[in-house]
């Protein structure tokens, strides 16, 4: 069964995107995920197909109606629908690498793809919205952080990577970041590639890349290591 993912949009036309192309594009071609946009304007009940309206206490900006997002996620993910509920949201929980590898390993998803000022409140906890963000910063709308999310669940599904071992020894699989990369010509510009990495003796460049991967992380991202008693 292959992994479906329902996004409900103002802008459906915005999907698949850059995932019709490359690794992602090849999964979708053969069936092994599936995107469907659903356009949340279609639900509206008035001639206008209004889908926003003012904010409540007032202030800038529109709100995202309850009751016509209610009325999409429910004829897109009824009752028996076991796919969890995203809401791509600057104030959800970050994006980690093992939900995406939860994600993947489940049916699909339902994104929801917020625009405006957000989405009304008692629509997230009436329809079970799981929040989630993809970074520290504010997008036009939901659609650029879904196609992202999309992007680290399918390349990560089951035989989408020619090599599976790929997907294994990356940044954040292990909790650390990656280690530098090399490859041919052996000098560049007067840089030469370690010369571990050409010695043949993979036991040492195991080695080599594992304190590599510890310096890296210690520099830029010390946060991925505070719970690392080993560190």
């Amino acid at each position: 069964m292959s992994f479906r993912a329902t996004v409900l949009t103002l802008y459906p036309d915005m999907f698949p995107g850059h995932l019709g192309h490359s690794l992602a594009g090849r999964a979708l071609e053969r069936g092994d995920a599936l995107i469907e946009p659903v356009n949340i304007r279609d639900y509206a009940t008035d001639k206008h197909r209004s889908v926003d309206d003012t904010p409540a206490g007032g202030g800038a900006g529109m709100v995202l109606k309850p009751d016509v997002l209610a009325a999409c996620i429910d004829a897109v993910s009824p009752a028996g629908d076991t796919r969890p509920r995203l809401l791509m949201s600057p104030r959800g929980r970050p994006l980690t690498q093992s939900r995406v590898r939860e994600l993947a390993a489940g049916p699909g998803v339902v994104i929801i793809c917020g625009r405006f000022e957000g989405v009304d409140q008692r629509v997230i906890e009436a329809r079970n919205l799981e929040e989630v963000s993809i970074g520290d910063y504010v997008l036009s709308g939901g659609e650029p952080a879904a196609l992202t999310l999309l992007d680290a669940v399918i390349r990560v599904l089951p035989g989408v990577m020619g090599n599976a071992e790929s997907g294994t020894q990356e940044s954040f699989e292990t909790g650390q970041l990656e280690h530098p990369h090399y490859t041919r010509p052996q000098v560049f510009e007067g840089r030469e590639i370690p010369e571990v990495l050409t010695s043949g003796n993979h036991k040492a460049i195991e080695s080599w890349r594992q304190a590599q991967s510890l310096q890296l992380t210690r520099e830029r991202r010390p946060d991925l290591l505070e719970s690392d008693d080993s560190a």
